[in-house]
């Protein structure tokens, strides 16, 4: 990773290290795109997906917005609100998930531990658990 993974903050960084989580990290696009393999997505119909956040420059203090899966995800094979577009990054098709945390982010606060759980409270929403 060496390299790429300079454009985290070293707290985020740490944060993934600890995590024992499998990830990649790239800037392309005006973001920083980073790819966490096999997330769990307990309730739903996949048990993990690869999850895709795309941060602006300047995370954490710029609020990031929306999140990516793949494969796509459904909730016992119904759509979930907000995720019917599909989106092309990083050469992979993938689910887009329409949720905006907006006046939610408190830059200086926030961080990539805060924005996972933020995930993980998105898809646990849309299992209904």
């Amino acid at each position: 990773m060496g390299a790429l993974v300079a454009v985290l903050r070293e707290q985020d960084q740490a944060i993934l290290d600890s995590s024992g989580a499998t990830y990649t990290v790239e800037s392309a696009g005006g973001f920083v795109n980073l790819i966490l393999a096999e997330f769990p997505t307990p309730g739903l119909d996949r048990d993990t997906v690869d999850l895709l956040l795309r941060l602006p420059f300047g995370f954490p203090d710029a609020t990031p917005d929306m999140f990516w899966v793949s494969p796509a995800l459904t909730a016992k094979g119904a759509v979930i609100a907000g995720t019917e577009v599909s989106e092309n990054y990083l050469g992979r098709s993938w689910q887009r998930w329409s949720r905006h945390i907006g006046g939610q982010w408190r830059p200086g606060v926030d961080n990539l531990e805060t924005y996972l759980a933020y995930v993980r409270r998105a898809l646990a929403i849309a299992s209904g658990t």
